[in-house]
Order: structure tokens, then sequence, then C-alpha cells
């Protein structure tokens, strides 16, 4: 990397995906303390506000945290893809840095229990799988539940076609469609198994342990749009929410 400027990209993001390569890699263990800005400016022919506004960029990933008077230093996540979730905005942003690959596309099928759980008076969703990749590793498998009038806004979407690799997120599709907005993802965490389908698309044996996600979104009309189930590899893949008292 140099320090001059590239069209595509802001100096700082070049920076700010410099050091997430290093961090990946290995450069920097989990816990390691970072070089100081100054360092990291003279390193890369760049401003130290160029550094600090990469700072900024990593922290907000949750790739590391800043003690003041002490330094920057890399979360001990472990290596895996770790995000700050506690937000339907959070859920969003995850086009940021990750890609959705479309296993199964979306298709009509019957499915009682997802058509109960969307809350709908016949038994007929729309299905599609997909898995979401970080730099090129798949850490989970989605499988999400439409209802028809739901589905119907996005079928033709070549983002939901078979084989499709796309920046979006489910929501993010559905979202310019709705007469109203998603307002509330209602979620559950719980451990599982790893089934044939996400031994053949993560790369894992079935029956490894794997983080089952399940969200049901409804928009501000109260109206349930989208039910997804997904299987999150452990060793790729760090949750974290931060509480905060009321």
């Amino acid at each position: 990397m140099t320090g001059k400027k590239r069209e595509a990209e802001p100096a700082y993001q070049v920076l700010s995906n410099q050091l997430r390569q290093d961090i990946a890699g290995g450069l920097y263990d989990n816990g390691a303390k970072l070089p100081t800005e100054a360092e990291l400016s003279e390193r890369y022919e760049v401003s130290r506000q160029t550094v600090r506004r990469a700072f900024v960029d990593l922290v907000a990933a949750g790739i590391v945290y800043r003690v003041p008077g002490r330094g920057t230093f890399v979360n001990e996540s472990g290596g895996r893809y770790l995000r700050q979730q506690g937000s339907i905005q959070d859920l969003l942003n995850l086009s940021t840095d990750t890609t959705m690959e479309v296993v199964s596309p979306l298709s009509r099928r019957i499915d009682v229990e997802a058509a109960s759980r969307l809350r709908l008076d016949s038994d007929v969703v729309y299905t599609m799988v997909f898995r979401r990749m970080h730099d090129g590793i798949p850490f989970v498998l989605t499988t999400v539940h439409l209802p028809e009038h739901t589905a119907k806004l996005v079928l033709s979407a070549p983002e939901v076609a078979a084989g499709a690799v796309s920046t979006y997120t489910m929501i993010g599709l559905l979202e310019p469609h709705l007469d109203s907005p998603i307002s509330e993802a209602a979620q559950s965490i719980t451990v599982d198994a790893a089934n044939g389908l996400d031994s053949a698309h993560l790369g894992c044996t079935e029956g490894h342990p794997v983080l089952r996600i399940d969200r049901l979104y409804t928009d501000a009309a109260g109206v349930a749009r989208e039910l997804s189930v997904s299987h999150y590899l452990p060793e790729h893949y760090t949750y974290r929410v931060t509480l905060q008292r009321a």
C-alpha cells in the first residue's frame, strides 16, 4: 500500500482495509496494541487525520477498541468475523463488508411451520437459501422465508437468482418496495448442529456445532415481512451486542 490517494476510495478507507488485512493475516495478535497514529502516518505516508478516521472505521466494525491514553488494541475475537448487531441498521450494514451468494433461488413452496411463524392464512411461502462471505470465507448459511405478497416485490430481482452474488441483504432489497419500513426484528439465539446443506456450503462436517439465529422481521405497520433462520460457524463468527442501562 502507498499513501497516495486512489480514485476509487478515500485514503482512510484504503488504510482501514489494509489494517483489516494485517489483522486477519495475523500480523497483530488478538489483544495486541496497534502502532500509534504518528507511526502509521509515517509508515503509510498519510495524515494523522486519515489514520484517525481509519481507526474510527475499525472501531465501528468491532475489529479494534481504543483506550484513552493507552492506544488502540485488536479485539480478542479469535480472528472471527465480528460486527456489532444491536439495531436494524446494524443488520443492513452487513452489506458494507460481506457478500450474499445465492445457493437456492427464491421459489414458491408449501411450508406449514414457516407460514405459521409469518402469521399467514395459507401455507404458501417463498424460500431462498444463501450463504454470506467475508474476505472469501463463508461464515453463515441462511434460509429466508417470505410471504407471497412480499416475495413478488423482488421475485424478478437478479440478486435472488440462482448463483447470484451481491453485497445486498434481504431487508435491504425489500425495503425500497415496502409501504412501511422494517421496524423490528424479533430474534432468538440457540445452539444447533450443522446439517447436510451447511456441510456442503460452509465446509464443515455434519453435526458440527453452529450458532442458530432466527429473526422475524416486521414493518412499521406490524406486517411480518421475512423469517430468516441462519447457521453461523462459531470459528468464523462472533456475535456482539452492547447492553445499556435504560
